[in-house]
């Protein structure tokens, strides 16, 4: 891939430099705020090379790229200054409260990620390194390195200051600094003695891990530092706004906000033990089934929250990081399945690719390139996980740090109090992954693709007087008006003309038809008839068959810029042809790493 190519244009449909308010990115999309989410040419992004699927949630314009997202994204960050801590700029037009809140998780939560996912596995090869009496834990060496994963949980109050001022565009380090007051020694000391600050009374509370008493605070602050940068005079500015910040806010969430925080953190825990302790194994087990669905649109996101406050306060966290493995496990199996069965060399390298990333715990390349694009995989990944869901739960599989769970962060699972724990996460992946494996093995087809076993495709009306309906059968007949039958010409999943990305052809410009994506780059005559027409380019050609119904073939949406490369015709016009003859043969994965749809179209140009 040519990833400043690829990021060149990704940046051009997205309404260019201009339109972009702040760009982020996770383990495999771009995330964009924009001025004016109209401006995304949603059909062109998906065209450019690297782009798997387009997302919209969460008041963001979401492209995933999968494995190469960090290299397309510093790419984009040396075409401009994207999302600049000190820009007061917003998108346009009103939010939804739904879309604003989910923005505001994702923006804090995100960053905080790697630092913690880092320290977590880190921990749990130390516990394995303990249990295998390679370290002792009395040894310098590994009190140093548990400390390392320890300080980042103990120290969450100031990492969540820091990415909450990031999101509410205010000064990070006068934020933290605001916040490391909680954790400050003798500020501790002195909340244990009883302290008390102009008659109010300091609760005593530990802080230390807590999220919420912070993001309260950094909310206040924010409000505080903006409200003094219109009152304060510029030639004092430099320190009367960091004074007068800190002045009100330090105080006020001492007594008021930190408290009131921790009291949220203590509900949310006790709620997270009730639904443990009354539905715990069986929600693993709906959770996973209902994951594809939440990572195609970027709402699992919102779970992190939880996941933090779990592991921060519990020490562990059993609900999304089992749901995960089991779901993630079911995505790698069933795309393996499809690699292996497919003739289809792109469909081949697209689940291939994601299969093994989906093993390691990167589940997207699989979701989108293969899970949601063909139906009865997408059921065999529900089923499996829900299957692998149930089994982690019911035995209680619980994940110590906050990173995706996949075989090489297996270590997650390592609880030095019970053995078992990663006994069950073990058994748990190889059942998820078999199950998904085998259901999509004898289940799936390798003629599948993007809607499976349609068997019945029924057009509008092409004008007021006449209606022609199309339906397809498992032998790859096609019956028109229950009179004339084709053989359908190229191989792959029919899908409805109104579906096709191009208006010309969906709009039914051109007649009544069905359209086909490809699983096999050839094209063959539908019945005995005479070729009345081969374009120039290769690409589209017309014929009569011997009833008398004239077609028009065209392999791909604006495949006329590639000139006729990737394409050959094996007619000319006038050939007489029989069922079956091949016509064209065309290269599809070369065609699709153009940049352009391989769906072909077959329309009736005289259906009346």
């Amino acid at each position: 891939m040519d990833y400043q190519k690829t990021a060149s244009a990704i940046l051009q449909y997205v309404g260019g430099q201009d339109n972009v308010v702040h760009l982020g990115h996770c383990a495999t999309r771009l995330r964009f705020t924009l001025h004016n989410d109209n401006k995304v040419e949603t059909k062109d992004l998906m065209k450019i090379e690297g782009v798997l699927k387009i997302v919209k949630s969460g008041g963001q314009t979401q492209v995933v790229i999968g494995s190469d997202v960090v290299e397309v994204y510093e790419q984009l960050m040396k075409m401009g200054n994207f999302g600049s801590a000190n820009s007061n700029e917003k998108p346009k037009g009103k939010r939804k409260i739904g879309a604003t809140v989910l923005d505001f998780i994702v923006s804090v939560f995100q960053p905080l990620i790697p630092a913690m996912a880092g320290a977590g596995i880190l921990k749990s090869i130390l516990f394995l390194l303990t249990a295998l009496n390679v370290l002792s834990e009395q040894d310098h060496v590994y009190l140093i390195l548990r400390y390392i994963s320890d300080s980042v949980y103990y120290f969450l109050p100031i990492l969540v200051a820091i990415t909450v001022a990031n999101k509410l565009k205010v000064n990070p380090i006068v934020a933290a600094a605001a916040m490391s007051i909680l954790l400050f020694p003798n500020m501790t000391t002195l909340m244990g003695e009883g302290a008390t600050f102009l008659t109010f009374d300091i609760t005593n509370v530990n802080y230390s891990s807590q999220l919420f008493p912070s993001i309260l605070g950094v909310i206040f602050y924010s409000y505080m530092e903006k409200f003094f940068t219109k009152v304060s005079p510029k030639a004092v500015r430099v320190f009367f706004i960091p004074m007068m910040s800190l002045l009100l806010t330090v105080p006020f969430t001492l007594i008021v906000l930190g408290p009131i925080g921790f009291t949220l953190g203590v509900w949310f825990t006790n709620l997270i033990l009730f639904l443990f302790n009354n539905v715990g194994w069986v929600a693993v087990g709906l959770l996973a089934t209902s994951l594809p669905f939440m990572v195609a649109t970027g709402m699992h996101k919102a779970t992190t929250p939880y996941a933090v406050s779990s592991l921060s306060s519990l020490g562990k966290e059993a609900l999304m990081l089992p749901a995960l493995l089991a779901h993630n496990m079911s995505e790698s199996g069933a795309s393996l399945a499809v690699a292996l069965r497919s003739k289809d060399t792109q469909q081949k390298s697209v689940a291939l690719s994601g299969g093994i990333s989906a093993f390691f715990g990167i589940t997207e390349p699989a979701l989108y390139g293969i899970t949601l694009q063909n139906k009865r995989v997408l059921g065999t990944v529900i089923t499996s996980s829900l299957i692998g869901g149930l089994f982690v739960g019911f035995f209680g599989l619980a994940g110590f740090t906050l990173v995706t769970p996949g075989i090489a962060s297996i270590s997650m699972f390592i609880d030095p109090d019970n053995g078992m724990n990663i006994i069950y996460a073990l058994i748990g992946l190889v059942i998820s992954f078999i199950t998904s494996f085998v259901l999509t093995f004898f289940f799936w087809k390798a003629t599948d693709r993007k809607e499976e076993n349609i068997d019945l495709v029924e057009t509008e009306k092409a004008d007021k007087t006449s209606e022609t309906s199309v339906i397809t059968d498992q032998n790859n007949e096609i019956t028109i008006n229950n009179k004339i039958k084709l053989y359908q010409p190229v191989s792959g999943a029919v899908i409805p003309i109104t579906e096709v990305n191009d208006d010309v052809f969906s709009s039914k410009a051109m007649g009544e038809g069905i359209a086909v994506i490809p699983d096999a780059g050839q094209l063959v005559a539908p019945a005995d008839g005479t070729i009345k027409m081969v374009f120039n380019t290769n690409h589209a050609l017309g014929m009569e068959t011997e009833d008398g119904v004239e077609l028009l073939f065209h392999i791909g949406i604006d495949t006329v810029q590639l000139d006729g490369k990737y394409f050959e015709s094996h007619v000319k016009e006038g050939d007489e042809v029989k069922t079956g003859d091949l016509l064209v043969t065309f290269e599809t994965d070369k065609i699709v790493e153009a940049g352009f749809d391989t769906t072909t179209m077959i329309v009736i140009t005289n259906q009346k």
